[in-house]
């Protein structure tokens, strides 16, 4: 205990430099200076030296609409870490075998990395399995993809905020297309991620591959926030199964990835049975 109390000594901005992260981790939405220096009771000469640091290495992002600050993408990026490591893909592996037992086709286990959806866990039926088929190689383990196409990224994108949503797509060039369907601006981009927020799961059709779809959907930690999402990827002519069945099964198995974290779903991600919205730019399912 008194080494922990001399290095806090030692380092005193080092520990504000913590407690203002871990403030704006527990907010819903960015936050603005004067409100972090009355709440973390620090002078506002230090806090805006220290939030400088944080800015300039990625921690820490501005929103100058709001003149409030939330995490930046460095932040998120060690939470991704975080999330790659073996505890959640313990937890995670013998769930996805059983949805991809169930389904008939590979189940993946996918983290946001920056504006990139990583996938860390895939999961085949037995070759002996009816109806076996795999073609999709482009969702193997550590493939990287551009989130906002994929619906394994979108599904957490969709919960992530607005703060972050900024941080990974400051420029508009940042939206790349694949296969020149998908969202072209932020603008389009919040319609698709209020749409699957509100329904609680994303869907994606041809955005990465032609002929693929895919759905995803997202499992919660404990302050119901997305650490990962649970999709699977199928050719879009092969129907072996109605696309709501998919979904149902997807969604069964996010949950019990929450519940295996101790996580809590948001209580607006219980629409799954929403109607389907038109597959605008070719959203519907894919990754």
């Amino acid at each position: 205990m008194s080494e922990r109390r001399t290095a806090s000594s030692a380092s005193p901005a080092v520990g504000r430099a913590l407690d203002v992260l871990l403030h704006l981790a527990g907010r819903s939405g960015p936050v603005r200076a004067s409100a972090l220096a009355r709440d973390l009771e620090m002078p506002r000469s230090s806090l805006y030296h220290i939030l400088a640091v944080l800015v300039d290495r990625g921690f820490v992002t501005y929103v100058p609409e709001e003149q409030a600050y939330g995490l930046g993408v460095a932040s998120f990026e060690i939470g991704s870490a975080y999330s790659r490591h073996e505890p959640l893909k313990r937890l995670a592996r013998p769930i996805l075998r059983n949805l991809s037992n169930r389904l008939g086709q590979p189940v993946h286990l996918g983290i946001l990395y920056g504006a990139e959806t990583v996938y860390l866990l895939k999961e085949r039926p037995p070759r002996g399995h009816p109806g076996y088929t795999d073609a999709t190689p482009v969702t193997d383990v550590g493939v990287r993809l551009p989130a906002h196409l994929t619906a394994n990224g979108r599904a957490i994108l969709a919960h992530s905020g607005e703060a972050h949503l900024r941080a990974v797509f400051p420029r508009p060039g940042d939206l790349v297309t694949r296969t020149g369907r998908g969202p072209r601006s932020l603008a389009e981009l919040r319609s698709l991620l209020a749409r699957d927020r509100e329904r609680g799961w994303s869907e994606e059709v041809e955005l990465v591959s032609e002929g693929l779809r895919s759905i995803g959907v997202p499992a919660f930690d404990h302050n119901e926030r997305p650490i990962a999402a649970v999709s699977s990827t199928w050719r879009r002519h092969y129907h072996r199964h109605e696309t709501d069945h998919v979904r149902d099964i997807l969604q069964q198995g996010a949950a019990r990835l929450t519940a295996a974290v101790a996580g809590h779903a948001p209580h607006a991600t219980h629409a799954s049975h929403a109607p389907h919205a038109p597959h605008a730019h070719g959203t519907g399912g894919a990754q």
